[in-house]
Parts: structure tokens; C-alpha cells; sequence
């Protein structure tokens, strides 16, 4: 009998292959092991195993695998139903979600190697020029890999040229696996086992009265490790006075102090004093039994609780209570910036239960974390992460919190699967049997309407914690005070004034401007030229702490310039503001003052959020200047006074969801004042005092916003009324991008009648030399979702199908919002 597997790969391809395997091979093989298996003519990938089976594949001959990577899966089965969901509903390959559900290093990719054979010789008339070439590199180097060759010979096809000198004996190829992660080694030392005994320790010591040095490293080595029983990481035994690491390396040498290779975790949290737990007051008491009511009968809870409510401490009881019946928790958080601060509070209550996982973590910290949760370690109980984390391999998984639900950064728009964190976690709930909790301040009109329909459960919790007002919030109109000259750079009179009212109280500022940079449009005064990006249709955006003009799509930069480039006029302004903008100003206005920016510039770097977090947490800063980072639920105990710069340009932003995110992000930012015994104020500078959603915010009425909003999406057929798919054309050809859009949009109405919008042009229609056209499926209440997709997928071969077309890609959002 034959046997086979099929094996899902880490490509944009519909199918799983098959491959053939020998009997004990697959009475060995499991779903979700990794196995090495070729593809293509050169190639070896990674694939995950998805089964096991006896039917041969009709259309080609099953290859065999080259080598199993694994001794038990490293994919359970629930992940692989998971993946096959995400796959289907997002409309996207199996392949992909395997991309993003796994760290790369798992995914191991093979580089061909080619070597020339040990002394070999070789008569250069029986070479081609190509072979000789070839011949003569491999003698200066000694291996080469196949896309190397591929530029030494100028040509595609080298796969002949290799394969001919394989048969001449003259080179071999292997192909050589990496495997990505190491283990993180950390080096030990203690003193060897003979002197352990009293006599031959004094002997030892008597031996090193002349070698003083030497003599104290052990002196040292007793005091940190106790009468030398236990071993001492030599890192922290070189930080003492004298121990230097020749003097141990010495000591190693002479057989006195033995030298382990210990591995050990990546992740050792500085763990402070475990601190009181906060008890809960009334209101926060009556929230909890409410959502432990709601569970009884409900999977899916919505916490719509104000800001500074109090929402984590109900999270803390509902973890700890999860944990308590062996369960695990997953913390789901929109950005890194919150772990931070959120990581130290769960910290100090659950100690070393708590694993983190990000994308600023390296790929070996990644791998950690990945392992502990699958082999359901001790330390595995609460993972706390970005979307990513919701693909962990979790055994038995009892609640999952979503936190700040409504942010829109749990929404993945490049590359696929374009899932929606929020939403997904309600599915993996489903079908793990686990518990799972919404909370925000300003819950996403979606999951409002789905908890108003007792789809989801519902609390309310409108007290701030410690009965702590609400900060009062106040418009200032900049139009007003423009026209009186009453605004110095970008600030009005009115938030001058109580700026520093503020800092003299020693209290602390958060100035919140939804855009990063010094400015965003450099104009020629004369001609009115601006500097375009010449691979995007943007202008580019001015930095000044570096002098240049960049492009926030792909990169692009050039130093900034002294004069026009179209007219050569000298006379150039900058138009616009951002972060780095304010900044300069305050700087100007505040000189005495310390004044930090936190923006997608200045936190790079793996621990840049955390360190401008705590310095503003220790008040060594007094304004924070920042984008929407600064909105996420951050609790700062010494904020009085939040500034909005300008509201307008959230209101003014052309999408079906800019009033609803414009509510949220101004009404979070307003969270973040006043938060102790001292009321906050909150100054939103615009230039449209009377617009609706700006007066929503300042009567904090979100019952207001969502029945207006939500009446407008009833008549323009938005969600939660209908569903919606964007189909986004790009090429680089202009006019190939166009017709073909216009194709795939006539096809597609020819079936949804008026339920296609489009195609059109989005706001930035290049980016990267690219042409973006977008066409927008609307899918009523009614209608088959699943009958839906297959149509469109049907649609979409046909078009790939065209050979006019061919150079056009076509990327399908499944709820793009």
C-alpha cells in the first residue's frame, strides 16, 4: 500500500499538496508536524502536516519529502480548524495564515548550496562557458547559493548548467535547511566538586595567597553563591570588584572553578514586590456579577465601561478566577505601547504566569513563548499580546479579554489573512468553549448593535473609579481666534494660558495631533510648487530633526531643499503641522520645561515606548506630544489637561467610519485627564465648534453618536446592516489597471446589480509606482455570505484568467473597516 500526506505550505496557494511517505514514516507522521518537502524545481519549504492518507493525487505524481522536522506537532488540531476558518472567511490561502500564525523561525526555507567536489580535476574543453564560469567561481569561493548564480551567470535558468556539472562529477548540491532559533545559553561557574570538603578548601586558599586576585574571585564566589554549592552566571560574577573575566577563565583553566552552559528563558521579568491587590468598589463588584451572570448564558460579553472606570481590576478577578479552575487566559491589547504598562500591573499580581508576545520581540523570543504555550507550561497561564498572539497554540483556553475593542489596529490590512483580531476571538472562543470579554469606553458601533440585539451581553459600568468627575471639556474655536490674533504658532490663547497653569501646578500636559512630522506640504510662495514623492501620489512630509523631506508610503527621501525646484524661488513655506511641529513650538514656548514626542519616529526601537512611558510616568517629562499612541487606554496619575490640536482633521477624512473613530480617539485622549481626586479639563481646538460629533464628545454622549450613526448606516447600507468586501486592483500599468477594473466591476454587477460601488481611485491611488483602484461589494443582511464568496472567487479566476490582465494584482478585503 501507499501512503501519503497532505501538506500545507507556506504559499498563496488554494490547495494542500500531497506527498508520498513510506509506511513508517506515516504511521509516525501527525496533523500539525512540520516536514521539509521539495517544491517547484530548486526549491524545499516547510509544510505543516494536515494528513494522513492512502489516495494518491489524480493530477501529478505525489513527490517524496525530503525530512520530518518534528517529534510531536507543533500545530494542534484546533489551530488547524482555526486556520481553515480564517482561510475561508477572509478568502485568502491556508498558506498565508501558516505565514502569519507561526514565527518564521519554525519556517525553515532551503538556500541550495553548490560545492565544487574535493579534488577534482577537470579538462576545461569539456565545459561550456557558462559551466566554465561557473567551475572558476566555485574554486575562489567555496559554495555558492542558487540565487547567486543566478547573477554571476546573468540568466534564469541555471538549473541546466548545475545539473550538467552534477553528472560530470564536478560540483555537488545540498540542499542546507537553517534551522532560525537558538536557545538563549547563559555561561555558570561554581566552584569543582573536590573542594567541597573542609581540608582541601583551606589547601586551595593557602595554594592562592599568591595570586590575590584569583583568591577573592572565590571570596566573591562564596558570597553570592553560598559555601560554593551553588552555581553563579559569570555575567553577574564579572560586575564585582576584581572579577574580571580573565581571572575566572584563569581559574577554569586550573580545574578550580567549573564553567556550565545553562539554557535558560528569555523572559525574566524584573518582578517588583507583589503589591495589595486594589479591592473592588460597588459599582465595579456589581459590573463582575453581571458579566458572571451574562456568562451563564452568553460566550460574548461587552464591559462598556467609562474611562478610568476601573475595567482592569474586574479583568484581574475574572483572570484570576480562570486560572484558578487550570484554564488560560489570553489578553488581547491593540498596541504595543499598552503592554508596558499593563505587563508591570499583571505582573505584580500573577508573577511569572504572565508571557508577553509582539512583533518588537526578536524571532527567538517569539519561538519561546510559541513553545511554552504549546507544551502548556506553568509559566503559559495568561498571554498577554497584540493580534498576533491570538494564533499561540493555547490547549485549554478559558477566557479571552479584548481590550479597547473598538481600535482599528486590530484590524490587519497587509499581507493576507486581512482578519479582524476582535472578531476572530469571538470564533477561537466558540470553538475552544472559552469565555470571551469586549471592554472599551467607546465600543465599535458593530459590537454596540450586536450587544443592543442580545447577540452579545451587556454591562454598563458609568462610574469612574473613586467617583473621580469626568474631565470638563471645553471647544475653542480656532477660526475665532485666528480672525482676533489670538494664536501663537498653533496654540490658542485659551490653551496657552492653561498650559501653564498647569506646569506651574506641577502638573502634567498631553498634546495629542493625529500626524507625525514637522509638516506635512512644503509650498513654493511663488510658483506654489510642492515636492511630490516621485514613486507615491503624496506630497512629502517635512522633518526637521534630520532636514529632510520623506514619504510616509514607501520611504522616499531627499534632502530638504533651499530653494524651489520648479522656479528656483527661495521663497518656500511649510504648510500644515505635526508632532515634531508642536514639539519645536513648545520648545520655543517652554524653555524650561522637559518635553517629550512619542510617534511612530521616536519609538523605533524595541523599548523605545516603555522609555519615554516611564519617564513621563516618574515625571521627568511635563508635555507629551504624541499621535493616536498617546489615546490608548495609558493611565497617567498627574495629567490635568489633555489638548486636541485639531479635531478637524479626523472629522474630515474620507471614510464611512471617520465620525465614529473620531468620537472614539478624542473622547480616549480625554480619558487620559484627570484621572485622581482633581478634576482634568480637556481643550479640543477647532475650527468647526458646531459640528455634531465635536459637541458628542464634549457631553460625552456616546448613546447619542451611535443612534445618529447608526441610522446613517441604515440608509446609506453600511455595517452592521450589510456586509462589505473591497476588492483592491494594483499594477503598474495605468491603463491595464483601469480596463481591468472595469471588467471585474461589470462582471460583478451583472450579478450584485447595485450593490457594487465603483471602481474608483482611493484618496492615494500610488504608492511604490503602483495604481490602486478599489470596487466596494455591499451584502445585505439577506443574502448567502458563503454563496457570496464562492461567486466572487468564481469571478476572480475567470479575470486572472485574461491575459490583458495579467500583470494586474487583485487583494481581497473581507470587512475592510
Amino acid at each position: 500500500m501507499s501512503f501519503f500526506i497532505n501538506v500545507i505550505l507556506p504559499l498563496p496557494l488554494e490547495k494542500h499538496f500531497t506527498y508520498s511517505v513510506s509506511l513508517d514514516e506515516a504511521q509516525f507522521l501527525k496533523p500539525g508536524m512540520r516536514v521539509a518537502v521539495p517544491f517547484g524545481k530548486s526549491k524545499i519549504y516547510t509544510g505543516i502536516v494536515s494528513e494522513v492518507h492512502q489516495i494518491p493525487p489524480s493530477v501529478y505524481e505525489a513527490k517524496p519529502i525530503e525530512q520530518i522536522l518534528d517529534k510531536a506537532p507543533v500545530v494542534t488540531e484546533t489551530q488547524l480548524k482555526f486556520w481553515s476558518w480564517i482561510a475561508s472567511y477572509y478568502m485568502c490561502a491556508e498558506g498565508e495564515v501558516l505565514r502569519a500564525a507561526i514565527p518564521s523561525a519554525f519556517l525553515l526555507e532551503s538556500e541550495t548550496i553548490v560545492q565544487l567536489l574535493n579534488g577534482v580535476q577537470v579538462n576545461d574543453e569539456e565545459l561550456t562557458d557558462d559551466e566554465f564560469l561557473l567551475y572558476e567561481a566555485l574554486q575562489a569561493q567555496s559554495s555558492l547559493k542558487i540565487n547567486e548564480i543566478i547573477q554571476l551567470l546573468d540568466k534564469k535558468t541555471v538549473l541546466p548548467v548545475i545539473n550538467s556539472l552534477v553528472e560530470k562529477n564536478i560540483v555537488v548540491v545540498n540542499q542546507e535547511i537553517f534551522e532560525q532559533y537558538k536557545p538563549k545559553i547563559e555561561r555558570y561557574v561554581r566552584l569543582h566538586e573536590r573542594f567541597s570538603e573542609e581540608g582541601p578548601m583551606h589547601e586551595l586558599l593557602d595554594q592562592l595567597n599568591r595570586a590575590p586576585k584569583q583568591r577573592e574571585v572565590i571570596f566573591t564566589l562564596f558570597g553570592m553563591a553560598g559555601k560554593g554549592k551553588a552555581s553563579v552566571k559569570i555575567s553577574e560574577l564579572t560586575k564585582k570588584r576584581g572579577a574580571s573575566p580573565g581571572v575566572i577563565k584563569s581559574l577554569i583553566d586550573k580545574n578550580i572553578l567549573e564553567e556550565l552552559k545553562i539554557e535558560t528563558s528569555r523572559f525574566n521579568p524584573d518582578l517588583e514586590e507583589i503589591s495589595g491587590r486594589v479591592h473592588l468598589n460597588e459599582h465595579q463588584q456589581q459590573a463582575l456579577q453581571e458579566i458572571e451572570t451574562s456568562f451563564e448564558t452568553q460566550d460574548v460579553c461587552l464591559l462598556h465601561g467609562i474611562t478610568s472606570s476601573g475595567k482592569t481590576e474586574i479583568y484581574v478577578e475574572l483572570i484570576e478566577k480562570a486560572i484558578s479552575q487550570g484554564k488560560q487566559v489570553l489578553y488581547l491589547l491593540p498596541e504595543i505601547a499598552l503592554t508596558a504598562q499593563l505587563i508591570a500591573r499583571l505582573q505584580n499580581y500573577f508573577g511569572e504566569q504572565v508571557l508577553i508576545y509582539h512583533s518588537k520581540y526578536s524571532v527567538n523570543e517569539r519561538v519561546e513563548v510559541y513553545q511554552n504555550v504549546l507544551r502548556n507550561k506553568e509559566n503559559a497561564r495568561i498571554v498577554i499580546g497584540v493580534r498576533s498572539s491570538i494564533f499561540l497554540p493555547f490547549h485549554d483556553l478559558g477566557l479571552i479579554i479584548v481590550d479597547e475593542e473598538h481600535e482599528s489596529t486590530f484590524k490587519q490590512y497587509d499581507p493576507a489573512p486581512r482578519y479582524h483580531a476582535r472578531d476572530v476571538a469571538v470564533v477561537l472562543g466558540k470553538m475552544q468553549e472559552a469565555k470571551v470579554l469586549l471592554g472599551s469606553a467607546t465600543p465599535s458601533l458593530e459590537s454596540y448593535f450586536n450587544a443592543d440585539h442580545s447577540k452579545y451581553g451587556l454591562v454598563n459600568l458609568d462610574r469612574r473609579y473613586g467617583d473621580v468627575l469626568l474631565p470638563e471639556i471645553e471647544i475653542v474655536d480656532i477660526k475665532e481666534k485666528h480672525r482676533k490674533k489670538r494664536m501663537t504658532g498653533h496654540f490658542s490663547d485659551r490653551l496657552l494660558e492653561e498650559i501653564k497653569e498647569t506646569l506651574s501646578n506641577n502638573e502634567q500636559v498631553i498634546l495629542f495631533q493625529n500626524r507625525r512630522g514637522f509638516s506635512p506640504i512644503l509650498e513654493c510662495n511663488t510658483c506654489g510648487h510642492s515636492p511630490q514623492c516621485p514613486n507615491c501620489d503624496v506630497s512629502l512630509t517635512f522633518h526637521s530633526h534630520n532636514n529632510q523631506l520623506r514619504c510616509h508610503y514607501c520611504g522616499y527621501h531627499m534632502a530638504m531643499q533651499q530653494k524651489c525646484m520648479a522656479c528656483d524661488s527661495v521663497e518656500l513655506s511649510t504648510k500644515g503641522f505635526g508632532t515634531e511641529k508642536v514639539e519645536t513650538e513648545l520648545k520655543a514656548l517652554f524653555p524650561e520645561h522637559h518635553i517629550g514626542r512619542m510617534d511612530l519616529d521616536t519609538t523605533r526601537g524595541k523599548h523605545g515606548y516603555e522609555k519615554i512611558i516611564s519617564a513621563f510616568e516618574n515625571e521627568e517629562i511635563d508635555i507629551l506630544v504624541g499621535t493616536q499612541m498617546v489615546t490608548k487606554g495609558l493611565d497617567f496619575r498627574n495629567v490635568r489637561l489633555v489638548g486636541i490640536m485639531n479635531a478637524d482633521n479626523l472629522l474630515n477624512f474620507p471614510d464611512f467610519r471617520a465620525h465614529e473613530r473620531s468620537f472614539q480617539l478624542m473622547l480616549q485622549v480625554a480619558g487620559r485627564a484627570g484621572r485622581t481626586e482633581k478634576r482634568g479639563l480637556v481643550l479640543i481646538q477647532t475650527y468647526n465648534p458646531h459640528h455634531q460629533i465635536v459637541q458628542q464628545v464634549s457631553t460625552n454622549s456616546y448613546h447619542e453618536m451611535y443612534r445618529e450613526q447608526l441610522e446613517e448606516r441604515r440608509n446609506y447600507k453600511y455595517p452592521p446592516f450589510y456586509r462589505l468586501i473591497r476588492i483592491t486592483l494594483k499594477g503598474r500599468d495605468y491603463s491595464r489597471v483601469n480596463e481591468g477594473a472595469d471588467w471585474l466591476a461589470i462582471s460583478l454587477k451583472n450579478t450584485f446589480r447595485e450593490n457594487i460601488l465603483g471602481p474608483e481611485f482611493p484618496p492615494v491611488a500610488r504608492i511604490r509606482n503602483e495604481y490602486y483602484k478599489n470596487i466596494l461589494i455591499k451584502i445585505p443582511q439577506g443574502q448567502s455570505l458563503s454563496k457570496t464568496k464562492d461567486l466572487i472567487g468564481r469571478i476572480l479566476q475567470s479575470f486572472k484568467a485574461i491575459g490583458a490582465y495579467r500583470g494586474v494584482k487583485t487583494v481581497i478585503n473581507v470587512d475592510p473597516y
